[in-house]
């Protein structure tokens, strides 16, 4: 491979690019399947459609914070970068490594392999195989040529998104079912709202909305970052908002309460209350394409933290070059390495509970963070600025602690192991000599041109 300076990106995504980065990165298994177990303890319409839209508005609060850290420190890796600056890089580089491997890794992997099962319901393959061979191909994409992998990440994200409308649109059109919830409130929605079960089911919600922050991965190879990755973030954010309400608006009147209380797997069974046996498999096709998207889409931002953290550190190096077309393929085959080591040995199960209380721990100490350099930079030239401040940050550090307690007494194992392993990374990385590096260059590097 002929490489490139590590610090020399070439910069492909416009706007359009990067917004549906994040839609991708978004739209994922999640809103398909969570609906069934939010309709459990909350057997009101219109409750369960104010949960998707207070997701979207959490998400939104967390977008407008990044947007603010990503106009302010035009750099790719998030929050690698962002954590470095305000806590400094011991916090920073965990936060690259939980990124690079459980983050990315996992989600790939998972993406995959629930595409191999899609896919055998459509035609007859091997899932493990099916899920192992997707993977290769999608990255081949992305590492060798980033023009390349960018047009592929559209079309298929243009693809997803074409398939929720027309899935939406047919939906809307067709009669309701018998004794499906409506969307209208009654008497008994605020009760539905203020119940233990509504506030737990946000926790489903806010699972799905995860990946609005994509667009920061990227940012150096974004035209204009400072003005347009904040764009691609609130665009994107907003957009999955519309999409996930629409979703589910249509499965709660395709579907009756009593098919739909406690179901996974809502898509197709609101495509068979639609169409049919035929509709199982046309949703089984639409899901496929879907999570062909989303495997793409982890598989373009996930290196692009490596590759960051390589910059910083002489000893990763090796996996910070770019080759001749832009893309760093020692970072994407190191991606690649790892989502197939957990396919293949489908162990990723425990790693990917493991990865969903640490990240959720990393998203809320990088708006804690932001709030931390309003103080200790004033002067850094902040592009854009959060609107309403200090109140998005606060409701979205509210929302997620709520989460992450949640999550904590529910699966106390995985958020233990976490605690510790962190902790101990921590220790080590403060204590050895000689580490972490000095991050004068990055903060040089991390100030707007």
């Amino acid at each position: 491979m002929s490489a490139e300076p590590a610090g020399d990106p070439r910069r492909t995504f416009d706007l359009r690019a990067a917004t549906l980065l994040v839609v991708a990165n978004m739209i994922g298994t999640g809103v398909f399947t969570t609906l069934g177990l939010q309709a459990q303890g909350v057997q009101d319409g219109a409750a369960l459609l104010l949960l998707w839209l207070l997701g979207g508005l959490v998400a939104a609060c967390g977008a407008l914070v990044y947007a603010e850290l990503a106009a302010a420190l035009p750099r790719s890796g998030g929050e690698y970068v962002y954590l470095t600056r305000s806590f400094g890089p011991a916090v920073g580089l965990i936060a690259g490594w939980i990124s690079t491997t459980v983050g990315f890794a996992a989600p790939v992997a998972l993406a995959a392999m629930a595409f191999g099962q899609y896919a055998a319901t459509v035609v007859p393959v091997a899932p493990t195989p099916t899920a192992a061979v997707a993977v290769v191909v999608v990255a081949g994409f992305h590492a060798f040529d980033v023009g390349l992998g960018t047009r592929f990440q559209v079309v298929m994200t243009l693809l997803k998104v074409a398939a929720i409308v027309l899935f939406c649109a047919v939906g809307l059109l067709l009669p309701a079912a018998p004794a499906a919830l409506s969307p209208v409130p009654d008497a008994g929605t605020p009760g539905a709202v203020f119940s233990p079960a509504f506030a737990l089911s946000l926790v489903y919600v806010s699972y799905a909305y995860s990946g609005w922050n994509a667009a920061t991965y990227v940012a150096e190879e974004v035209q204009q970052p400072q003005r347009l990755v904040p764009r691609a973030l609130l665009l994107g954010t907003g957009l999955v908002t519309l999409l996930y309400l629409l979703l589910n608006w249509v499965f709660l009147r395709s579907v009756p309460l009593d098919a739909l209380a406690g179901t996974v797997e809502v898509g197709a069974l609101a495509a068979r209350w639609l169409f049919g046996e035929l509709g199982g498999r046309l949703i089984s096709a639409m899901l496929a394409l879907l999570l062909l998207s989303t495997i793409s889409a982890m598989l373009l931002a996930g290196p692009r933290v490596f590759a960051a953290m390589a910059e910083d550190r002489p000893a990763l190096g090796l996996f910070g070059a770019r080759n001749r077309r832009g893309a760093p393929t020692r970072a994407v085959l190191l991606s690649l390495a790892l989502a197939l080591t957990l396919i293949l040995s489908g162990t990723f199960g425990a790693v990917l509970a493991f990865a969903g209380f640490t990240l959720m721990l990393s998203s809320l100490l990088t708006v804690l963070g932001a709030m931390r350099l309003r103080r200790t930079e004033p002067a850094l030239p902040r592009p854009f600025r959060v609107p309403w401040y200090p109140w998005p940050p606060l409701l979205y550090l509210a929302l997620t602690a709520a989460t992450l307690a949640v999550v904590a007494w529910s699966s106390p194992a995985p958020v233990l192991a976490g605690v510790c392993v962190l902790g101990a990374w921590w220790w080590w990385l403060t204590r050895r000599a000689g580490a972490p590096a000095d991050t004068g260059a990055d903060q040089r590097r991390t100030r707007p041109p």
